[in-house]
């Protein structure tokens, strides 16, 4: 169609990944979309977009796409009235509750919530109606370990520094590939032109990768690692600055570090030349990315999902900042700083400088003891939750727009036990490998009907902006909002009535929030008459997450406060400003930003230093004759359910087995022909890619495939199913601190089938 149709353009932040890019949307007369671009005066991404953000037009004409509910009858998936489901999820819910107790249901929260604005407002309803503490979520095959650390070393799990990538001179990155990822918890629209900014104004870019990645082409320097050893590596780095004398953390941070002596006595072990035989990365090789820390005027180490999903997920992510912190670089420009969001957080609210702390375990996993960390389990832990019998067996469970059968670890042994459920609820937008056990299948809106705003991501954003994107186009008829889905889900989970309004599940939640906030001293309507401003929020007509981001933004750090502020952020200013509104650029929140209860950044937390005797003794583990199995991620690729959109898929299929030449010699391997993979909980058989790319002794299969099952309807994916990693992965092996699953180093077989 020629773009001479266009009536309308939209704007509005892309919400497929966490780049958070602007979209400008070109709509015909018959609000057809004609074209998706990058909004040039987005003043966030300037423009930029990669092949995901187009791609949402197809996404919602998508005839796999579901628009009317689905529910299993004889064993098939049938649609059915929206009356007639929520009848349905009423009566199987409340027979499993009066046979075996609310500590028998179980919620699984996938990815894409943290990209919904629905879904962060009021997931969270759904989670609080169960009562029961069987709650799990992709955070544990991801981000846990972050989160961890920053909450023992700064107070709260939100307390997350990022790289200021616009100002550093001297960039690490380890376990990342910004160039197919566009970061992660580092929300940088355009993160690959801003690496190539930093080489372009004379600084160094390193990657830490036991894959040559493009991104690692594209530095100045590849460190080529083992596998699941980067903590090894950085705490070598952290033992040359002190042996060396290059410890300065800097005059702007120093009256608020604690543990300095102690870090340095407890990582004093841990020379380079110990190390190096596990990393693979020479002793000369590690003094010198020290010095080159200590010595840059700016510089920043970033670790992500590579270091993350491993033995020592939590100890990696903690060295890294420890890191960042002795070379002066923490909370200073060019370094590892703080966002400050425009709804604000945890560290932006209450006392500033002090605080509760975080902790883990206030309960545990029923069978494996495992600590609750930030509310939930291991979702490694899921399955033989379901198929362990005895009190507190998971006999029900919801997934919130999540596919753990090819996201999570066994997934054979998943998929297994998900058809043992007495029942099973799904809020999806497709049929695919988990929801085809689901007696219900909810369906959420396309995105482009929905709103957005990223209330989650924008905590972790490289600088300080607010965008809103109201919905491009209408919603359908008969179909109920996200928010409306997960607060009804919600107050059916409460009260068992099938009848129940979503809207006075709503006007509860900003009833609290409300009251909460006219109460506490620290907001910018304490003393304010709880009734005038919901009175205030209630003229504008809005319901549900547009009237929560309204109260949220107004009552934030740059906020309104209901007429208190002039030309302060409310949602109408962002409605007035569909580009988005720049806050500026992050600055320096220490001491304001901690939450612990010494007022101080921990250094050398007892959580995380206990874990240390583990990772010395992995020295001596190491065996070189062992095959390690690594994932990846390709840029038109977002996890599993971006596979079923043909323009993503188009060319040679990606799921193949990354091999080092010398290796394929070894093994009998040859391009282009299969092998089978073998680890301790199953096999999988993948084409060969001989590349030079990938380290010696390591192979790499990508995240997210193995579609094609019986029951689904992905037709797109199934014609290019790919193998599911995840039948690899060890529900046995997980990062003790966090829960996290190990999805890097996996040790495997590797036989050839030619």
């Amino acid at each position: 169609m020629a773009t001479s149709s266009v009536v309308r353009t939209a704007f509005r932040t892309c919400p497929l990944c966490e780049a958070g890019c602007g979209l400008e949307i070109d709509l015909d007369a018959t609000d057809q979309i004609v074209r998706i671009r990058g909004d040039k005066d987005d003043v966030f991404s300037h423009g930029f977009i990669c092949p995901k953000g187009s791609t949402l037009k197809q996404i919602h004409e998508d005839p796999d796409r579901l628009r009317r509910p689905l529910m299993k009858k004889n064993g098939v998936h049938v649609e059915v009235s929206w009356d007639e489901a929520w009848e349905a999820v009423r009566d199987g819910f409340a027979k499993v509750i009066e046979s075996y107790g609310r500590n028998s249901l179980a919620v699984y929260l996938g990815n894409p919530g943290a990209h919904n604005l629905g879904a962060m407002m009021f997931n969270k309803t759904v989670v609080q109606s169960l009562g029961s503490f069987n709650r799990f979520s992709a955070s544990t095959v991801d981000q846990m370990p972050k989160h961890v650390a920053a909450g023992f070393m700064f107070g709260t799990s939100v307390t997350i520094p990022v790289p200021d990538l616009d100002h550093t001179d001297y960039l690490v990155l380890m376990g990342s590939n910004p160039y197919a990822s566009n970061g992660s918890v580092c929300t940088a629209p355009d993160f690959p032109g801003r690496l190539e900014a930093i080489r372009a104004r004379g600084g160094k870019v390193v990657v830490v990768d036991p894959r040559r990645t493009r991104t690692a082409e594209e530095a100045d320097e590849w460190i080529s690692i083992r596998p699941g050893t980067d903590g090894l590596f950085l705490a070598a780095i952290i033992n040359v600055l002190y042996a060396d004398g290059l410890v300065d953390v800097g005059d702007h941070v120093r009256s608020f570090v604690s543990g300095i002596d102690e870090l340095g006595a407890e990582l004093v072990v841990f020379t380079p030349e110990l190390v190096e035989s596990a990393t693979g990365i020479g002793a000369d090789v590690t003094r010198r990315i020290a010095h080159e820390l200590a010595a840059a005027s700016t510089a920043v180490v970033n670790g992500r999902v590579g270091v993350n999903t491993v033995l020592f997920g939590s100890v990696n992510a903690w060295l890294v900042d420890a890191v960042n912190t002795l070379t002066g670089n923490l909370d200073k420009r060019g370094g590892a700083m703080f966002a400050l969001p425009a709804t604000g957080g945890p560290n932006s609210r209450g006392t500033a400088g002090v605080g509760k702390g975080f902790r883990t375990g206030k309960g545990v996993s029923r069978l494996r003891k495992y600590p609750e960390v930030l509310g939930e389990f291991p979702v490694a832990t899921l399955a033989e939750e379901i198929t362990t019998p005895g009190a507190g067996q998971i006999r029900a469970l919801i997934t919130l727009a999540g596919n753990p059968v090819l996201s999570t670890p066994d997934s054979g042994a998943l998929d297994a036990a998900l058809s043992q459920l007495d029942f099973m609820v799904s809020v999806d937008i497709y049929l695919n490998e988990s929801s085809r056990h689901a007696d219900v299948i909810l369906p959420p809106p396309s995105h482009l009907q929905r709103d957005h705003y990223d209330l989650l991501l924008l905590q972790f954003a490289i600088r300080n902006v607010a965008n809103y994107s109201e919905p491009v186009l209408a919603i359908d008829q008969d179909q109920p909002d996200e928010w409306e889905i997960l607060a009804k889900l919600g107050g059916v989970l409460q009260t068992l009535d099938a009848s129940i309004d979503p809207c006075v599940i709503d006007d509860i939640a900003i009833d609290a929030l409300v009251q909460g906030a006219v109460k506490t001293s620290s907001s910018n309507i304490c003393g304010r008459d709880a009734n005038e401003i919901l009175e205030i929020l209630g003229a504008s007509g809005r319901r549900g997450p547009a009237r929560m981001l309204d109260f949220m933004l107004q009552t934030g750090p740059y906020g309104a406060g209901f007429g208190t502020t002039k030309d302060g952020l409310s949602l109408q200013k962002l409605l007035d400003n569909p580009h988005g509104v720049d806050l500026g650029e992050l600055e320096s929140r220490v001491p304001e930003i901690l939450r612990t209860p010494t007022g101080m950044i921990e250094l050398c937390p007892a959580e995380l230093r206990t874990d240390l005797g583990r990772l010395f003794a992995s020295i001596t583990q190491v065996d070189d004759s062992q095959m390690l199995l690594i994932g990846r991620r390709h840029l038109k690729s977002n996890n599993s359910w971006m596979h079923n959109i043909n323009v993503l898929t188009k060319g040679n299929l990606r799921c193949t087995l990354l091999v080092h030449p010398d290796d394929a010699k070894r093994l009998g391997l040859s391009d282009g022909l299969s092998a089978r993979i073998t680890s301790r909980v199953g096999t999988i058989d993948a084409p060969v890619e001989v590349t030079e790319s990938i380290r010696r002794g390591v192979v790499s299969l990508p995240h997210g495939w193995g579609h094609g099952v019986e029951g689904t309807r992905m037709s797109v994916a199934a014609k290019k199913a790919g193998v599911n990693s995840n039948v690899l992965t060890d529900s046995q092996s997980l990062d003790p601190l966090s829960g996290t699953s190990v999805l890097n180093g996996i040790p495997v077989v590797v036989q050839s089938l030619a």
